[in-house]
């Protein structure tokens, strides 16, 4: 850790460092953080844990690089980056580090949120600003995961569907609501909004039955990927293109590809 920090240092060195990471600010590189971050996602997915070990790395050096500007700009340096996340962890696992007793998994989840509050409740105070339940929900997180944390905030004071059947009984109310404007010709922006609610509504099945979406959409995603393909190579091996293939063709394909893939299971 000590040799990661000070490469960084040297890096960043005004007379003797690099030039790419010394003209780098907080701002510049956030893009690349948020790439960065995929790709340790995308290993995870294919269990490919030489490469998670490497992205990890990646991921570190970031984390890094931003300690040692905020550093040079006088707010924080590591060091304070590891003691914030050490009290954290302290403060919110009592059951572990104070004096309370361990917990069941839905004991702790319900202390951890609990802890939260507390936490914003003392950041408003400090502030002299009502804080509300979601303002601290960060709005560049991606759409459907952003989705997932609002409503879990909201479950947390019971705005929340208390049975599955509800759940199903909102998500068909927006399709129906989609049909109806989609069959009435309304206006995009009506559209699109019926659209919105309804993926809303799925991450909330989602997380009714403990289903990450993010998750359960990326491997959706990599399954169309296969089997879309495999329509591809088996056409070619038939000397034809997509364009060139009938829909019937490329959906007995796809049916095959759904077959391997059971079967490969």
């Amino acid at each position: 850790m000590n040799e990661l920090l000070y490469i960084m240092k040297t890096l960043r060195n005004p007379l003797e460092g690099c030039p790419w990471d010394k003209k780098q600010t907080i701002h510049s590189i956030a893009h690349y953080t948020h790439e960065e971050v995929y790709e340790v996602l995308d290993c995870i997915e294919n269990n490919d844990m030489d490469g998670l070990c490497d992205e990890l790395g990646d991921l570190l050096f970031h984390i890094v690089f931003y300690a040692e500007m905020a550093n040079e700009a006088g707010h924080f340096d590591f060091e304070r980056i590891a003691k914030s996340a050490s009290d954290k962890l302290r403060r919110r696992h009592p059951h572990i580090f104070g004096e309370t007793q361990n917990k069941s998994v839905d004991e702790v989840r319900t202390s951890w949120e609990a802890i939260k509050h507390e936490e914003r409740q003392d950041k408003a105070r400090k502030i002299g600003k009502r804080i509300g339940l979601l303002d601290d929900i960060s709005i560049a997180t991606p759409a459907m995961m952003r989705a997932e944390k609002l409503q879990k905030r909201a479950s947390t004071v019971g705005f929340d569907w208390p049975e599955i059947n509800l759940v199903f009984a909102k998500l068909e109310e927006e399709l129906s609501e989609l049909r109806e404007a989609l069959e009435t010709k309304a206006s995009m922006e009506h559209i699109s909004e019926e659209i919105g609610d309804l993926l809303f509504s799925c991450v909330n099945l989602a997380r009714h039955v403990n289903v990450d979406s993010e998750s359960a959409l990326r491997f959706c995603n990599r399954k169309f990927e296969s089997r879309f393909r495999h329509i591809e190579n088996q056409l070619a091996l038939q000397g034809l293109t997509m364009k060139e293939a009938t829909l019937e063709q490329m959906e007995a394909l796809w049916i095959q590809a759904k077959t391997i893939l059971r079967l490969n299971k």
